[in-house]
C-alpha cells in the first residue's frame, strides 16, 4: 500500500446507524456491508458490540461473509466492551477493535467525572487489553478538537506506547475548521517521534454540524491522515458524518491537488446510496453532491445551452463515473430553446425555427403553471400538422 493511499474506514452501520431514522436490523446491515465490500472499503465499522445484543449479532454476522474489508467493533474503554467486541469479532479474518475514551476537560468532567491522570490511565490499560485480544487497535480520544493540546499529545502518545496502531482524532461535535484539523494532524506527527518510527496511520472522524465535514477531512487527508472515517449519503449523528461519496470523487477529480487515492469502486457509488436509501427511512437530498437526484440534472437554459454543446461546461465528473445512468436535462420555467429542441427531437419531432418559437412560448406559458412538464405534455403544445410528421405514433412512447 503506498504511502499516498488513503483507507475508507466506513461507519454507516455504527455511527451512521445512531441517527434517528436510520437504525437496521441485522439483515440489513448484513446487505449493507455487502453494499460496502462491493465499493471497495477497507474497514467496516460493523457496530457496538456492547451497545446492544443486535448490534453483536449483527457484527458476528458481518465476520463470518465479509471477507475483503477489516471489520471493526467500536468500545468504551472498558474491560467488559473491549472482551464483547473481541468475541463479536472471533470469526473475522482481520478484526480491528476501535476503543474510544474522552480527551476534552469538558467531558471528562462533566460525562465521565475523572481527572486527566485516570483518563491516562484507562487509555494505556484499554488499549493493552484490546492489544491482547487483536493484533489491530485503534484508539480515538473523544472530542479531540476541543481538547487541551497538550493534555492530547500526551494521551495519544500513551495510547502509542501501550499499543495501539491506528491514532483516530475525531471532531466530535463539528466544531472545527479546515486549518485547525489540519494544523492538529501536522503537530501531532511533528511532536510523537513514535507516529512515523511506528508506522502508525492517523485517522480523520468528522461531523458535519458547521457543514464542515468533508472540507475537514480533506483537510487531515493533507496534513498525513491516511484513514479517514466517513458514511454513505453522510448519515450519521445530529447532521451528519462526512460523506464517504464526496470524499471519494473529491479525490478522484482533484487528484491535482490532494495527491491521494482510495480503492473506492467509483462506479458503485450511486448503486451503494441507493441501497442504503432502500434500507433507512430516507433518501438523500435532492441536491446532496454526487448521489442526489439533482446532481446531475440541468435546468436553466444557460446550463442546458453549454451541456448540450459540451458536458464540461457544467459538469466535472461524467454521471457514469460514480454510477448514474445519464445527465438529466429538466424542462421547466427555467430552460431555453435548445433543451426544448433537444427533447423534442429525442422524441421524434424536428420543427422548423419558427415551430420552434412559437412552441416555446406555449411551453414556457405551461411551465410557468406545472411544477413537472412530461413528455406527453410537450407533445400536446405541438399542432396536429407536426404531431403527424413523427415516425413513430405517440403510443409508443416510453
Amino acid at each position: 500500500m503506498t504511502s499516498n493511499h488513503v483507507a475508507i474506514f466506513d461507519t454507516t452501520l455504527r455511527d451512521g446507524e445512531q441517527s434517528p431514522g436510520c437504525s437496521m436490523t441485522t439483515q440489513e446491515k448484513l446487505t449493507m456491508a455487502h453494499a460496502l465490500e462491493d465499493l471497495g472499503v477497507d474497514i467496516i465499522e460493523a457496530g457496538f458490540a456492547m451497545a446492544s445484543e443486535g448490534d453483536f449479532a449483527a457484527i458476528s454476522t458481518i465476520t463470518q461473509a465479509i471477507r475483503k474489508p477489516r471489520i471493526a467493533s467500536l468500545a468504551r474503554a472498558k474491560t467488559e466492551d473491549i472482551e464483547m467486541a473481541a468475541r463479536a469479532l472471533q470469526f473475522a479474518d482481520r478484526a480491528r477493535i476501535h476503543v474510544f475514551l474522552a480527551s476534552s476537560d469538558l467531558h471528562l468532567e462533566y460525562k465521565l467525572k475523572i481527572g486527566r491522570q485516570e483518563a491516562l490511565d484507562r487509555t494505556a490499560e484499554s488499549v493493552r487489553l484490546a492489544r491482547s485480544l487483536v493484533d489491530d487497535v485503534e484508539f480515538s480520544p473523544e472530542d479531540a478538537t476541543r481538547s487541551d493540546r497538550e493534555f492530547l499529545i500526551e494521551m495519544v502518545r500513551v495510547a502509542i506506547e501501550a499499543g495501539a496502531t491506528t491514532i483516530n482524532m475525531p471532531d466530535t461535535v463539528g466544531y472545527t475548521t479546515p486549518e485547525e484539523y489540519g494544523r492538529m494532524f501536522r503537530e501531532v506527527r511533528e511532536r510523537i517521534p513514535a507516529v512515523n518510527e511506528k508506522g502508525i496511520v492517523l485517522s480523520s472522524h468528522c461531523h458535519d454540524d458547521l457543514g464542515l465535514a468533508v472540507a475537514n477531512s480533506l483537510a487531515a487527508i493533507q496534513a498525513g491522515a491516511r484513514q479517514v472515517e466517513c458514511t454513505i449519503n453522510g448519515i450519521g449523528e445530529r447532521a451528519g458524518n462526512a460523506a464517504l461519496e464526496e470524499i471519494a470523487a473529491a479525490l478522484y477529480v482533484r487528484a491535482d491537488h490532494y495527491g491521494a487515492t482510495s480503492s473506492i469502486k467509483l462506479e458503485q457509488l450511486y448503486p451503494t446510496s441507493q441501497v442504503l436509501g432502500q434500507i433507512i427511512t430516507f433518501t438523500p437530498s435532492p441536491n446532496k453532491a454526487i448521489v442526489g437526484a439533482n446532481a446531475f440534472a440541468h435546468e436553466s437554459g444557460i446550463h442546458q445551452h453549454g451541456m448540450l454543446a459540451n458536458p464540461l461546461c457544467y459538469e466535472i465528473m461524467t454521471p457514469s463515473l460514480v454510477g448514474v445512468s445519464r445527465t438529466h436535462l429538466v424542462l421547466g420555467k427555467h430552460s431555453g430553446r435548445a433543451a426544448l429542441r433537444h427533447r423534442l427531437e429525442q422524441l421524434g419531432f424536428t420543427l422548423t425555427r419558427e415551430e420552434l418559437q412559437q412552441t416555446y412560448y406555449r411551453f414556457v406559458a405551461l411551465a410557468d403553471r406545472k411544477k413537472n412538464i412530461y413528455d406527453q405534455d410537450l407533445i400536446g403544445l405541438l399542432p396536429d400538422k407536426i404531431r403527424e410528421r413523427r415516425a413513430v405514433p405517440v403510443s409508443e412512447l416510453d
